[in-house]
């Protein structure tokens, strides 16, 4: 689903064309009128359209956030949905002007694929799913089992280094696409799928049956999940990290859609600094001032975008765990606007 293994071994060559491609992507995205989103090709609650075609999901604000911020209207984007094995190539070769589609941050993406990171919208963590009445409540009574994964992906690695740590044996059946191996599991063809823990929420619900699954505790790696954009465009790499951090710091100020109006006569400093009514911090990033009130207004804020797409509002009904605020034990936490 997330993290196919890519060959890093690019050359120089395609990383020189991702920095050509790459600079004054801002101009770019001004000049066609919208921003062009590598997203995913339908997982539910961070990337996929819904029954009329709309894209939804906390993947989808991030990219709705950077088309508010830039164009004050957060439906500018086009959505080009890529499978795990195209979306590197999709970013690199200009074909998108930023992935925000449930990928790992990882020391050789951050450094070998001509990309950087602009930091983590969703920490996550592989997990298990079984059925119910297989009796198991945890990843560690799974000597034997059978288990459901996806082909050419970091996924398998964990898996193997899992049982081994754990003395413990198991069956592998893999499949191309995370298609094929949730139908597989769902068709009772393995004890057990295994995936990143948002994924398992998400895939859950396509189950014949979702009521009668469960989502072990277990956490075996670790999955920090975030957007990417080309190396070689410093403005641009500035722009999508301050529109997350933007989103992180209207929640922990309390500021939402609903008070916004409200909030912008706050004599808070640091409310006045977020919503531009003092300093020229959206100028710095090449946006008007107001930027983080466009963001707000059309999309929300972190927690906000959280709660509908795949928290205790939405039917994932995913607890914020480590996505809460740092400051109610959580790991979200941004630099400030200052």
């Amino acid at each position: 689903m997330k993290k196919t293994i890519v060959s890093i071994a690019l050359g120089a060559a395609a990383i020189f064309a991702a920095s050509a491609v790459s600079a004054q992507t801002l101009n770019n995205v001004k000049n066609k009128g919208q921003l062009t989103c590598g997203s995913n090709t339908g997982l539910a609650g961070f990337g996929a359209p819904d029954d009329k075609g709309v894209w939804k999901g906390l993947d989808v604000d991030v990219c709705r956030a950077i088309a508010a911020a830039i164009f004050n209207d957060a439906t500018k984007v086009k959505f080009v949905p890529l499978s795990s094995k195209d979306r590197f190539t999709a970013l690199q070769s200009g074909e998108v002007d930023v992935l925000v589609r449930n990928s790992t941050w990882t020391m050789s993406r951050d450094t070998s694929l001509g990309l950087n990171f602009t930091g983590i919208n969703y920490y996550d963590g592989q997990g298990f799913m079984v059925r119910k009445k297989l009796g198991v409540s945890s990843a560690l009574e799974l000597n034997g089992a059978s288990v459901c994964t996806q082909q050419g992906t970091t996924t398998e690695l964990n898996l193997a280094d899992f049982f081994r740590a754990n003395k413990m044996k198991y069956e592998v059946v893999a499949f191309a696409t995370s298609d094929e191996t949730i139908k597989a599991y769902d068709a009772g063809r393995c004890d057990a799928f295994t995936t990143d823990a948002s994924g398992l929420y998400a895939e859950r619900l396509k189950l014949t049956n979702p009521a009668d699954h469960i989502v072990l505790p277990e956490i075996i790696s670790k999955e920090p999940l975030g957007p990417a954009v080309r190396h070689g465009d410093d403005q641009w790499f500035d722009l999508v990290k301050w529109v997350l951090y933007a989103m992180v710091n209207a929640e922990e100020l309390g500021v939402t859609q609903a008070n916004l109006d409200q909030m912008l006569k706050s004599d808070n400093p640091e409310i006045k600094r977020l919503l531009g009514t003092e300093g020229k911090f959206g100028e710095m990033i090449g946006l008007s001032n107001d930027w983080v009130v466009r963001i707000v207004k059309n999309v929300g804020n972190y927690g906000e975008s959280f709660e509908r797409n795949v928290g205790e509002g939405s039917p994932l009904k995913i607890k914020r765990g480590l996505n809460a605020l740092w400051s109610k034990g959580g790991l979200q936490y941004a630099p400030p606007i200052r």
